[in-house]
C-alpha cells in the first residue's frame, strides 16, 4: 500500500510538473520589459516568449507577432524551443510508461517487471525535469548579465518573466515525483511467484485414503 501511495504521488507531481512545462513553452512572458528608469508611467510592456513577441499597451490592448524565422533567434531562445518540446514529449512518454507498469493496472502481470517499468518512467520523469531546467537557467542568466551591464541601452533591458517561474516549480515537481517514483520500487529481490505445496495424503490401515484430506 505504500508503495501504490507513492506511485499515486509521485505520478500526480510528475503530470502537473509536464502540463506547467507546456504552460511555460507556450506563455510569451519569458522576458519583460524592466522598469528602470525614473518615470513608471510608460506606454507600452514588451513581452519576449519562444514563438511570438507582444506589445501590450497602456489602454490594455495587446498586439502579438510571431517569430519568422528560426535561425534570427538567440541561441538560448533556439535551445528553449528544442528542449521544451523534448521535455514535453518525454513526459507524454513517461506517463505511458508509469501507467503500464503501475501497481493498479493489469498491463504487465510479474511484480519484478512492474516495478522495473516504473522504475523506468521515474528515471524518464527526471531527464524531463532536467532537459527543461537548462534553457530556464541559460535565459535567466543571460538576463540577469544583460541587465548589469552598462552597454546595454536601458531600451534593451529585460527581467525574468512568469514563464520561467512557472518552468522552474515545474522542473521541481519533475524531479521531485520522478524520484518518488524511483523510491515507490519494491525490492529486486521480490520476484513475485509464491510457491504452495500440497500436505501429503496418508493412507489408513484398511488402505483408503482420510476424507479429511478432501474436506
Amino acid at each position: 500500500m505504500v508503495s501504490a501511495g507513492l506511485e499515486i504521488l509521485g505520478l500526480s507531481m510528475c503530470v502537473i510538473g509536464s502540463l506547467l512545462v507546456m504552460v511555460a513553452c507556450g506563455l510569451p512572458m519569458w522576458k519583460v520589459t524592466a522598469f528602470i528608469e525614473a518615470n513608471i508611467v510608460v506606454a507600452q510592456t514588451i513581452w519576449d516568449g519562444l514563438w511570438m513577441t507582444c506589445v501590450v499597451q497602456s489602454t490594455g490592448q495587446m498586439q502579438c507577432k510571431v517569430h519568422d524565422s528560426i535561425l534570427a533567434l538567440t541561441h538560448d531562445l533556439q535551445a528553449a524551443r528544442a528542449l521544451t518540446i523534448i521535455s514535453s514529449m518525454m513526459g507524454v512518454l513517461g506517463l505511458m510508461v508509469v501507467i503500464a507498469g503501475a501497481q493498479c493496472t493489469n498491463c504487465i502481470r510479474t511484480e519484478y517487471i512492474k516495478a522495473r517499468v516504473v522504475n523506468a518512467g521515474g528515471i524518464i520523469y527526471i531527464i524531463s525535469g532536467l532537459f527543461v531546467l537548462v534553457p530556464l537557467c541559460w535565459m535567466a542568466n543571460n538576463i540577469i548579465s544583460d541587465f548589469y551591464n552598462p552597454q546595454v541601452p536601458a531600451s534593451k533591458k529585460r527581467e525574468i518573466g512568469a514563464a520561467l517561474y512557472i518552468g522552474w516549480a515545474a522542473t521541481a515537481l519533475l524531479l521531485i515525483g520522478g524520484t518518488l517514483l524511483c523510491c515507490s520500487c519494491p525490492s529486486s529481490g521480490n520476484s513475485g511467484y509464491s510457491v504452495k505445496y500440497a500436505p501429503t495424503q496418508r493412507a489408513t490401515q484398511n488402505g483408503e485414503y482420510d476424507k479429511r484430506n478432501y474436506v
